[in-house]
């Protein structure tokens, strides 16, 4: 060593700061690259992407070779440092090389190398993944000596190092969060269509459902022109036919199968070739989540079901469009959001509120965040408080709301008057205007 001349060992500890630099850089890009957009790349036959998920396949041996190279050319690098400090300095070399040393590789080896790659991992990691494949092909039976040593010692500790922690599975949570960080990139209805499929499974068809008192169906105990009056009067095109009361269903009658049965009795039809036409009820069980009967709407080829409870009693009517609605948004061409039918703003900047309302719709649409866990209606959940039909007028809070009731019948509160604190009656303010 005493006989190569200093300017030769600057340029090696200079080629050896530049190394050390490299595989810092590399390491932190390596590890930072994005795993989702490197698989999209390597399905597109990019090179670069495919030696980086290569190499990125076995992360240990990677990391291992980095590791290899990078302490070697460190150590390699004191040791010139002190001799030079040495020859510099004399014994105070020593001291001047480990404090030198230390700074300049922190700031140009570390600190520096690993910012730039964490700023710009693609860059950095294709790249390098020209050097470090051939390199591990070449460093392999130290790299899985080094492994071998090291997957034992884990062992010893409790630790599996062939468990793998799921690559890149996301829950729903965290790809929530990718959607929302990825704002600039997807429109925002695509962006609330995607949020709306994750909260699917949060959703229970009990939640979407047209309730019980409200599903429009014909009585065939009705006389058979009052049944023919209805039908041609029907809003839509599939109707529950029951006998007496809802409980007792008989099928569902699409409006084709109507015109049909009416074209080819020239408006005589009877009751029996009406119960003939209805088609066989499909029948939903209460609690359902909304991914899981979405997935088994379109395995049973249906597009309607009657919820039940567990004794079998009707609870409700759910369809497919109450699916998607949930997902796409309502179906209109009004492109502008309207509030509900059931919301009548007043001019002190109250809400009267019909008790029928839906909780949840209520939420969507006045950015509210009264209790969803509980009842699916305004009069179900102020029933549920006190315990019993209030008496009106009568004034309560709930979860931070003011309410007013207003109107009561024997079974259910009627209407209730909202009355909204500054913020959000701004924000009714906005949304009314």
């Amino acid at each position: 060593m005493d006989e190569i001349a200093t300017s030769t060992l600057l340029m090696i500890l200079g080629l050896l700061l530049f190394l050390s630099a490299y595989f810092s850089g590399s390491e932190t890009g390596m590890m930072s690259v994005n795993r989702y957009r490197l698989r999209h790349l390597s399905q597109q036959d990019h090179a670069g992407a495919k030696r980086v998920q290569y190499l990125l396949d076995r992360p240990d041996r990677l990391i291992g070779l980095i590791l290899i190279g990078n302490n070697l050319v460190n150590i390699a690098a004191s040791a010139i440092a002190t001799v030079l400090c040495i020859r510099w300095f004399g014994d105070a070399g020593i001291v001047v090389a480990t404090f030198a040393l230390t700074l300049v590789v922190l700031i140009f080896a570390e600190v520096t190398p690993k910012t730039i790659a964490a700023l710009h991992p693609e860059r950095v990691a294709f790249p390098s993944s020209l050097i470090l494949k051939p390199l591990l092909t070449l460093m392999y039976p130290i790299v899985a000596a080094v492994n071998f040593i090291t997957n034992g010692f884990m062992r010893l500790l409790g630790i599996n190092p062939n468990t793998t922690l799921g690559h890149d599975a996301l829950s729903s949570e965290e790809l929530r969060t990718v959607v929302n960080e990825a704002q600039s990139m997807i429109p925002s209805s695509h962006q609330d269509m995607l949020l709306s499929i994750l909260d699917l499974e949060k959703v229970t068809v009990e939640d979407v459902m047209i309730p019980r008192a409200e599903i429009s169906g014909i009585d065939v105990q009705d006389d058979i022109k009052l049944i023919i009056k209805q039908l041609s009067q029907a809003q839509y095109t599939r109707l529950l036919l029951y006998r007496s009361e809802i409980d007792d269903a008989i099928g569902f009658l699409h409006a084709r199968d109507i015109m049909q049965i009416v074209t080819k009795t020239s408006g005589d039809a009877d009751k029996a070739e009406l119960i003939r036409a209805a088609r066989e009820i499909y029948y939903i069980p209460e609690g359902t989540p909304l991914n899981v009967q979405l997935l088994k709407f379109q395995h049973n080829k249906e597009r309607i079901g009657l919820v039940v409870d567990e004794y079998g009693d009707i609870q409700g009517l759910v369809t497919l469009e109450d699916i998607l609605e949930e997902i796409v948004g309502d179906f209109t061409t009004n492109i502008a959001p309207t509030p509900s039918e059931s919301v009548s703003p007043q001019e002190d900047g109250s809400l009267i509120v019909e008790g029928t309302a839906n909780i949840r719709e209520l939420n969507k649409e006045m950015n509210w965040e009264l209790p969803t866990s509980g009842p699916k209606t305004v009069s179900g959940l102020i029933v549920e408080l006190l315990g019993d039909i209030p008496q009106h007028p009568l004034c309560l809070r709930i979860d931070g709301y003011a309410l007013e009731v207003l109107e009561c019948s024997e079974s259910m509160v009627k209407q209730i008057r909202f009355i909204p604190n500054e913020s959000r009656h701004l924000e009714q303010q906005n949304l009314f205007s």
